[in-house]
């Protein structure tokens, strides 16, 4: 049986305003109905897997686990990792992880944050790479290149492993090229991009990291010797896997073991590293134009124009990505997107918000959205899910007035509960130790006025919290 690992941390910049550092791209719905985790997930249907494993940042753990639920997928199997240290550690610990769940399963390892447009040429290199990682064989996917990219690392073959298999040893692994370089690569039909996705035994892997890079694999398994369970979270010693070296799986292993095979992919693959990649791979009209949302066009051509929330209209507009968000809106040339990361650093070096969250933040109990605010106030629109409760809490700086638009609410404050319905109100006094629940069936959604002096979401006091914050 396969063991599906997913690598779902990272905070990408390159497609901001809708990417942010609180919900990076591998939880947007970029490409179809579902975010790209859950396509990832979703694209191992029809193959022998166990439920999957989900390698995430601390900070991202509860979009995870809502996104794993909508697909019935959820089973403690998310891996929270306490800071980024790159590939090699984070298959660790799912590898240890793996061998605790089962005897010594094959682990297939994807990132989240791929598309592939054609799953069946992909679940075919998946059984072809099953039969190779039984034989002890560590297998990475190169995608076989349409042009001469700059943005990817490259895979040289070398001799196929026998006329039974579309399969090579591995040559090389080469660094992103330049142009020129690239194509040579392109015309001599031996270099594939380096898809970040792989297929190997759990024990051959970890052997491999303890012959190469003992201190990687020593610095995990001691993370993962306390294990601290937390809802569907799998918690690793934090102060171990701090200490644990930052390096690839590529640099750790790959490159140094005599046993790495690559099977070929061709399959409509993907990394949607820019807009300008996403309006390569997405339907276009007659003009060439890509359109999702509420957009109007007039005279306009080769164009992706993403509107969230409200009527955007272009007119003689050509070769240009617009993306409006509730917060935001990038216009940019599309062969200039590589660039919009500068404006993220800009945003970075203001200390402004906005390429960090949206101003609808998700949490673990429903969502919010900041719709209006000044010096001494700030309105939110609140949906808590049925059956869901906010922490016990209390504001030293705030007091708050709940208006239900519909459901009904369970409110607590100071020990005195109440039940409101559509159209009621009650007020929270500045100081005062209060709690917000949903008791019903249907969704529960309310607006939030909040008035003092500072109005920062770091102005709260938890007294109880059923999802384990502090």
């Amino acid at each position: 049986m396969i063991f599906p690992v997913v690598m779902a941390g990272g905070t990408g910049s390159r497609l901001w305003p809708l990417s942010r550092d609180l919900m990076p791209k591998q939880f947007l719905k970029l490409n179809g109905q579902h975010t790209m985790l859950q396509a990832t997930i979703g694209r191992l249907e029809g193959l022998d897997c166990s439920a999957p494993l989900v390698i995430c940042n601390e900070e991202h753990r509860f979009i995870a686990a809502e996104q794993l639920r909508q697909i019935h997928q959820l089973d403690h199997n998310i891996i929270l990792e306490p800071v980024g240290r790159n590939t090699a550690p984070a298959i660790a610990l799912a590898a240890f992880t793996a061998v605790k769940k089962a005897q010594d399963p094959l682990l297939l390892v994807l990132a989240a944050d791929h598309v592939i447009a054609q799953n069946d040429y992909f679940q075919t290199a998946v059984r072809q790479a099953t039969v190779l990682a039984e034989q002890g064989l560590l297998v990475t996917f190169g995608i076989v290149p349409v042009s001469p990219e700059t943005g990817y690392g490259y895979i040289r073959r070398a001799s196929k492993l026998n006329e039974q298999f579309s399969a090579y040893k591995v040559g090389q692994f080469v660094e992103k090229p330049k142009r020129e370089v690239a194509e040579q690569y392109l015309a001599s039909g031996d270099y594939y991009w380096n898809s970040g996705m792989f297929m190997f035994r759990a024990s051959v892997y970890l052997q491999q990291l303890k012959q190469f890079r003992p201190d990687i694999y020593a610095a995990c398994e001691l993370a993962m010797g306390e294990v601290n369970p937390d809802l569907d979270f799998i918690r690793v010693n934090s102060d171990a896997f701090l200490a644990c070296p930052d390096d690839s799986v590529d640099y750790a292993v790959m490159e140094k073991t005599d046993a790495a095979v690559v099977v070929p992919l061709d399959a409509g693959w993907s990394d949607v590293g820019s807009w300008s990649s996403l309006w390569d791979i997405s339907p276009k009209d007659l003009q060439d134009n890509v359109h999702q949302g509420d957009v109007l066009s007039v005279n306009s051509t080769g164009n992706f124009v993403l509107a969230e929330t409200c009527l955007v209209a272009t007119v003689g507009l050509e070769n240009t990505v617009v993306v409006q968000t509730k917060d935001a809106v990038l216009v940019a040339a599309k062969d200039q997107v590589q660039n919009v990361k500068a404006v993220v650093q800009q945003l970075k070096a203001a200390e402004r918000n906005e390429h960090k969250v949206h101003r609808e933040v998700y949490r673990p109990w429903g969502h919010y959205d900041s719709i209006d605010s000044g010096a001494r106030y700030q309105v939110k629109r609140i949906c808590v899910k049925p059956g869901e409760k906010l922490s016990i809490q209390m504001h030293h700086h705030r007091a708050e007035h709940w208006i239900v638009v519909s459901g009904t609410a369970k409110v607590t404050v100071d020990g005195k509960e109440s039940l409101l319905a559509e159209n009621q109100s009650i007020y929270i006094p500045l100081g005062a130790v209060h709690a917000l629940e949903n008791p019903g069936k249907i969704p529960l959604e309310l607006i939030e006025v909040q008035s003092g002096a500072y109005l920062g979401e770091d102005d709260i006091v938890r007294f109880s919290d059923r999802y384990g914050r502090v």
